[in-house]
């Protein structure tokens, strides 16, 4: 063991703790409630109801609305209508597919899927391939001579 100088300390001072109050509520926050979160509310699309109103017969026909696109014509094979028009007066001149109305969120389409006897919007030819924004209240021939005639509606 070395006998070595031991440094001078200088002294520290002492920390001083202030007690805590004799009434503790100054201290504590006073517990407030949460406020109640709503869980998030799933985002709906909101369906668009149509229909078409069968000028000849008066007969309405819904548009489904789980569809995407609701081909329009007679049975067959291939592609099969959604809306049948085939016990119609006069549903001759009506292609098998004929056409096709395309549902979107905000607007229904019409499109003609190249009929042998066209498809007409409000007494004009609507050509193959085009695509017809469907409007309240728009008269939609399926064949010429206005003989298989509908009325597109809203609700």
């Amino acid at each position: 063991m070395t006998n070595e100088p031991t440094p001078d300390l200088e002294p520290v001072p002492a920390t001083v703790v202030t007690p805590p109050p004799d009434d503790l509520t100054e201290m504590v926050p006073t517990p407030v409630a949460p406020l109640p979160v709503a869980a998030p509310a799933a985002t709906q699309l909101q369906q668009m109801s149509a229909s078409l109103l069968h000028v000849q017969t008066n007969m309405v026909l819904e548009i489904p609305s789980n569809l995407a696109v609701i081909h329009v014509g007679k049975p067959n094979s291939v592609i099969p209508p959604d809306i049948d028009v085939s016990g119609f007066p006069d549903s001759d001149i009506v292609s098998r597919t004929h056409a096709d109305i395309r549902c979107e969120p905000d607007a229904f389409y019409l499109e003609d899927m190249g009929s042998s006897n066209g498809t007409y919007v409000n007494n004009l030819p609507l050509p193959p391939g085009n695509r017809h924004r469907l409007r309240a209240g728009d008269r939609i021939a399926l064949g010429k001579g206005d003989k298989v005639t509908f009325i597109f509606q809203f609700g």
